[in-house]
């Protein structure tokens, strides 16, 4: 990820203006530009991850949604207009439909799930992990499909702790969203990697 800053701190108004379909993030004013399109197994992890959690929600009032969705995370109660920080998470779970609008979510999700790349693993865990924790995000996933290890964080008295990191086989269960999980062996199989 680059960070571009034009002189001054950026908000969501501004973002409309200039963000791509895909890839761009504002955080705390400053614009992230993703380099190059997401590699062919990063797209592949994530939509079988979305539709692993997509078919376990079918019946539940949660929604699953995927990138590129904006995601605008308010430090208080600021219009969406002056709001400095927008995500687009590679998959997520609102339990709330009230925090989704048609530009996407006001607020943070429950659950998160960001699938890291070479290029992008850094930037997850350094830059995005402490707003998703100060967005209230329950319960974040960094996975990581090269080396098949998942770092789960999970919010407990407003902070993240230490992740528990875990390989990437059998099932693994998502505490914000009761009953989910996720089948690491069908999702590989899946996508052939």
């Amino acid at each position: 990820m680059t960070v571009i800053n034009c002189g001054g701190e950026h908000t969501y108004g501004d973002y409309l203006e200039w963000s791509r379909p895909y890839g761009d993030e504002l955080i705390d004013g400053n614009h992230y530009v993703r380099e190059a399109s997401p590699t062919r197994t990063h797209q592949d992890v994530t939509y079988r991850l979305y539709l692993e959690i997509a078919k376990a929600l079918e019946g539940t009032s949660f929604k699953v949604y995927g990138a590129p969705l904006d995601v605008r995370i308010p430090k208080a109660s600021e219009s969406d207009n002056d709001i400095d920080t927008v995500l687009q998470p590679d998959v997520f779970i609102v339990c709330d439909p009230r925090i989704v609008d048609e530009r996407g979510a006001r607020g943070g999700p429950d659950w998160v799930a960001e699938v890291s790349s070479k290029s992008t693993a850094r930037h997850d865990k350094i830059v995005k992990v402490p707003v998703y924790e100060r967005a209230g995000v329950r319960e974040l996933w960094l996975v990581d499909p090269t080396k098949r290890i998942l770092s789960i964080y999970r919010l407990e008295d407003g902070r993240y702790g230490a992740p528990t990191v875990v390989k990437m086989v059998g099932t693994t269960q998502l505490t914000a969203a009761p009953g989910v999980s996720v089948n690491w062996d069908r999702l590989f199989a899946s996508v052939g990697c």
